[in-house]
């Protein structure tokens, strides 16, 4: 079993989909479940409707499941296995307030050090502990020995036990932290393989802590995936709006290309262009770099283009508002200059919009326009053309740029030739 573990408290970052494309492309080779958690703990943090949000995006993108399961609807469990490490003196009541806890992180900052927790409620008598009314967390019991998280991208990586602490397991009142949600959860769920961001790293060796003293045995798989970087070459933050999904497709990125590209960031992979079912013929997570990728826009683009080369035309035309198979191959002879379906789309509705042309062109456009409108239907471009010379005794010099003007809209893009024969049903609708 895989999952997916997203938190529903804003847009989807490029992270996270890379994180729940590789986890299904990996449940596909294995043959195994692939389940969405939706860690909604922090109800102070979540966001209405992001929950949906993100289950429409997975579908979007095509990234199958066989359940969605919520984190709060597994409270019960998590309070049962606190309560079981209580009565077995692997965890403890700790009362010890925020304001003490604040001023001992303060005290070791100042000295330089990095803060741990004193352990100064593991052993309190079973008397204080009873007769004690103030609030109280529950804290785990630190490791006695190193704990050694393999991993399939990272290697062995060595957490020895103060880098681990006594740390939270439950808070004040009583809501599971994040570590022992997690934890809990992937062993209810019996997850085979954790892939996430490397962020969560120092997260792991708490969560098999967890697990270890609950006597759950299975070995679970761990493949931290390197972060991605932006321009700058700094982490990226989720709140850059450029790095959210949403941002990207609203950009005019098709889901297939976006996928492509997060498959093959810090990669190695037999080609460039590929869609996600190709993906699971040859994937391996240890092909993936162990350094941090930076994010290419520009590598973006071409990938883009390279999947809109390959879109069905009516499939094209319907990003551009039409459903004509002869408008998407219209906007493909636009792609030698443009990446994005935002950007075909504005290419495709100059021509169809009235048209701003340059004072030089006016009048030879009006005479262009009278004489198109009164025309028939030509098939070919060269009848077209042949029609307005005789009606109007222009010459190619004086003709072409005002013609093409007013049937595209500006002097740029394509060869006028190969623009009509896919406008030519269409230009009663563009010489108004």
């Amino acid at each position: 079993m895989l999952r997916f573990a997203p938190s529903p408290v804003g847009d989807m970052h490029i992270g996270n989909l890379r994180v729940a494309l590789l986890n299904y492309v990996v449940s596909k080779q294995k043959n195994e479940d692939f389940i969405i958690r939706i860690e909604d703990i922090d109800k102070e943090r979540n966001v209405d409707g992001k929950d949906k949000e993100i289950l429409e995006l997975l579908s979007l993108f095509g990234i199958e499941y066989s359940q969605v399961i919520y984190q709060t609807e597994s409270v019960r469990f998590h309070s049962a296995m606190a309560l079981q490490l209580i009565h077995e003196k692997k965890a403890f009541s700790c009362f010890c307030s925020g304001e003490w806890l604040e001023k001992k992180r303060e005290e070791a900052k100042k000295n330089k050090k990095i803060y741990r927790y004193d352990d100064a409620c593991r052993n309190l008598p079973a008397e204080l502990v009873i007769d004690n009314i103030n609030p109280f967390t529950i804290r785990i019991k630190r490791p006695n020995e190193t704990i050694t998280v393999k991993d399939c991208i990272k290697s062995d990586v060595n957490f020895n036990p103060d880098a681990v602490d006594s740390f939270k397991i439950m808070s004040q009142d009583k809501v599971p932290t994040y570590d022992f949600a997690c934890a809990v959860d992937d062993m209810l769920s019996d997850i085979s393989i954790v892939i996430r961001s490397e962020d969560y790293m120092s997260n792991t060796p708490k969560q098999e802590h967890i697990r270890s003293l609950l006597g759950y045995e299975k070995n679970i798989q761990y493949a931290h995936l390197p972060i991605i970087l932006n321009d700058s070459g700094e982490k990226m933050s989720n709140k850059e709006d450029e790095f959210s999904v949403k941002w990207l497709l609203e950009e005019g990125y098709l889901p297939s290309a976006i996928s492509n590209y997060l498959i093959l960031i810090g990669n190695k992979t037999p080609q460039k262009v590929f869609d996600t079912k190709e993906a699971v013929e040859w994937f391996n997570l240890e092909n993936i770099s162990k350094s941090p990728s930076r994010f290419s826009i520009n590598l973006l683009k071409h990938i883009n283009k390279e999947h809109l080369k390959n879109l069905d035309d009516t499939e094209l035309s319907r990003y551009v508002g039409f459903a004509d198979a002869d408008i998407g191959k219209l906007a493909k002879a636009y792609l030698e200059d443009t990446s994005t379906t935002k950007e075909l789309k504005s290419k495709i509705e100059l021509i169809f919009s009235t048209k701003n042309i340059p004072e030089e062109f006016i009048e030879p456009a009006k005479i262009l326009s009278t004489i198109i409108k009164n025309a028939p239907y030509f098939e070919e471009y060269s009848e077209f053309k042949k029609y307005i010379v005789q009606n109007s005794r222009f010459r190619d010099e004086t003709l072409l740029k005002p013609l093409k003007y007013l049937l595209t809209g500006t002097e740029d893009g394509p060869d006028i030739a190969d623009v009509y024969k896919y406008i030519k049903n269409y230009i009663g609708e563009i010489i108004k």
